[in-house]
């Protein structure tokens, strides 16, 4: 445990410490977010702030590379592979939040990237389907490379909010670390040092390193850089989780070995999937493009009903945190007990996100703030 406190530590302490300098490089660079009609935001934000995000996971790579006892999980070069998987699709991102790219463009980033993973070793072997069942390599191979892709965009669509995509990914990647730790601890014989644990680490270190400067008022967007990067860490921890895990490691009960492999995963993922997904159905039904933009994505509507920025956001975590932790509660819990506080989280979030738009006062807004913290009044 304490090699991977250090690597998360490394991953925060690098990112928080790198954001400064990827603001102003973003100002000189004329990398900033315009005032769009769909934007919550008033004036135009700078960018760049993936750029740290990567610097940070970087980081981490390389003082784990040098641990003694995390040096034996890059024998199989998965962890080289994310890490030129996460450079690629960074470095896209930034030349994007600089320069806008079109949509293909991106696309064709995004699958290189995927394919590099890939080939480092990260893609399903195999799915946990009661059984270890194992498809054609071919299959597992676009597989992998369809549920990157599909990471990658879920987090991008899910980045409208300061602070909303950091921390719903930092709350999936601690889900993760949960999970993956466990389950290694369960070896025979038991070895918690696995490249799906510390990619979960590494990965929450680099979103709570960011989310100081990103919380509302936010100084600093991850911009596509950010949300490219994030997108495709969480992608990577969701196939070492899945498809390298026998189900029989998971639980001795047969309905649980079938379930739990699939169930977590996808729990934890919940939130920025469901937005994607109606994404691309609304928009694919009203004849457009599935990328082209709209202001209709779960932060929206949670502003729409009456919350106010902040409070949309802290909501936001909650669902994620339910999620995430409720399905992930039934590997480390007995099942009575994680059903029941599962139960009790939900109608609590439930219960907060359509009680306390009663109590905002009428015609409440969000508050806005200049790119200095001021407050603008609108």
């Amino acid at each position: 445990m304490r090699e991977y406190v250090f690597v998360f530590l490394v991953a925060l302490a690098t990112t928080y410490l790198l954001v400064p300098l990827m603001r102003a490089a973003a100002i000189r660079l004329g990398a900033f977010t315009e005032v769009r009609e769909r934007d919550v935001h008033v004036v135009p934000m700078p960018r760049l702030g993936g750029v740290a995000m990567f610097l940070g996971y970087a980081a981490a790579t390389l003082v784990a590379w040098r641990m003694p006892f995390l040096r034996q999980v890059f024998d199989s070069g998965e962890l080289i592979g994310i890490l030129i998987g996460a450079g690629v699709v960074c470095l896209v991102g930034a030349i994007d939040d600089i320069r806008e790219l079109d949509a293909l463009t991106k696309l064709g980033g995004q699958i290189v990237a995927a394919a590099a993973i890939a080939f480092g070793g990260v893609q399903f072997f195999s799915l946990p389907l009661g059984v270890v069942t194992v498809l054609p390599a071919p299959i597992l191979v676009l597989l992998t490379v369809f549920v990157v892709v599909l990471c990658i965009n879920a987090v991008n669509f899910i980045d409208g909010l300061d602070g909303l995509a950091a921390g719903l990914v930092a709350i999936a990647a601690v889900a993760f670390f949960i999970y993956s730790y466990v389950i290694s601890a369960s070896y025979a014989p038991p070895n918690v040092f696995s490249s799906a644990t510390f990619v979960s680490a590494a990965l929450a270190g680099v979103c709570l390193g960011f989310l100081p400067h990103n919380v509302f008022p936010t100084k600093l967007f991850m911009g596509d850089s950010g949300a490219l990067t994030l997108g495709l860490l969480l992608a990577a921890a969701t196939i070492l989780n899945v498809g390298q895990i026998n189900p029989t490691q998971v639980s001795t009960n047969q309905l649980a070995a079938t379930i739990l492999p699939l169930l977590v995963p996808i729990s934890i993922m919940m939130l920025p999937l469901l937005d994607v997904v109606w994404a691309v159905v609304r928009r694919t039904a009203r004849g457009q493009r599935p990328w082209q933009a709209d202001s209709q994505h779960l932060h929206h509507r949670m502003l729409k009903i009456g919350h106010g920025h902040r409070r949309a956001v802290m909501l936001l975590w909650l669902w994620g945190f339910v999620m995430a932790m409720g399905s992930v509660s039934f590997v480390v819990l007995p099942p009575l007990v994680a059903g029941i506080g599962g139960a009790v989280l939900l109608a609590l979030a439930a219960g907060l996100t359509t009680w306390l738009p009663r109590f905002s006062a009428p015609g409440h807004r969000p508050k806005t703030y200049d790119r200095g913290g001021r407050r603008v009044d609108t």
